[in-house]
Formats: structure tokens, C-alpha cells, sequence
């Protein structure tokens, strides 16, 4: 599948992942949880959970290389972030995309790791 479609796919996996995390918080009214899931789902959110994941080590040399084919592919930028933080974004949600269709038990571990 094309990289970017992967990236299109993991951003909605993502984001759903996220709005039940934020409910299962206890949180109710939606203005509150629209502010909080920004957090997780913006570019800067999502390119700060793939820094903290390489920082830790807990990924695989292939989640690595699916990560770096969808930093890497074409894509229109952002115009809200800069581009190195828009790639890696791009490429943590090509990751998702990947996990979600591969492997849901390990994309269960990775976002379970992220939201701590």
C-alpha cells in the first residue's frame, strides 16, 4: 500500500485511539476533549510521540523503515509546523497505518505507550 495512503489511514486510527483514551478519562464535555485530543493529534503531538518512542528503543528495525519510507514520501506540507516536524508526523502516522492493518496487537502496545 502507498505510503502516503498508510499515513492517511493511521491519522484516523490515531485520532480514535486518542478520543478513547480522553473519554476513558472521565472526560465529558467535547469542548474539552476536541482541546485535549489537539494535544495528541497535531503534527507537533504526533511528532513528538515518534521522537519519544526512538528515544526509548522500543522500536523494530522494520517499524524504523516503515517510519522513514513515510517521512520520506511526497506529500503536501503543512503550513501550521515546519517541515522536519510535518515528516515525522507523516511518518508516525505511515506506522499506525502499517500496525493497524499488520498487526493490531502491537499497534495496541505502541499507542499504549505513547498516551502513558
Amino acid at each position: 500500500m502507498n505510503n502516503l495512503v498508510l499515513a492517511y489511514l493511521g491519522d484516523a486510527v490515531y485520532e480514535l485511539y486518542v478520543r478513547e483514551y480522553l473519554i476513558g478519562k472521565g472526560i465529558t464535555k467535547v469542548k474539552d476533549l476536541q482541546k485535549s485530543a489537539t494535544k495528541y493529534v497535531s503534527a507537533i503531538g504526533q511528532a513528538e510521540a515518534l521522537i519519544s518512542l526512538l528515544n526509548k528503543g522500543l522500536l523494530t528495525e522494520e517499524e524504523i523503515d516503515i517510519i522513514k519510507r513515510g517521512r520520506n514520501a511526497h506529500s503536501h506540507t503543512n503550513k501550521s509546523t515546519d517541515i522536519q516536524t510535518y515528516k515525522k508526523a507523516t511518518g508516525f502516522e505511515t506506522l499506525v497505518g502499517y500496525l493497524y492493518r499488520k498487526n493490531r496487537t502491537r499497534l495496541d502496545e505502541i499507542i499504549e505507550e505513547v498516551l502513558k
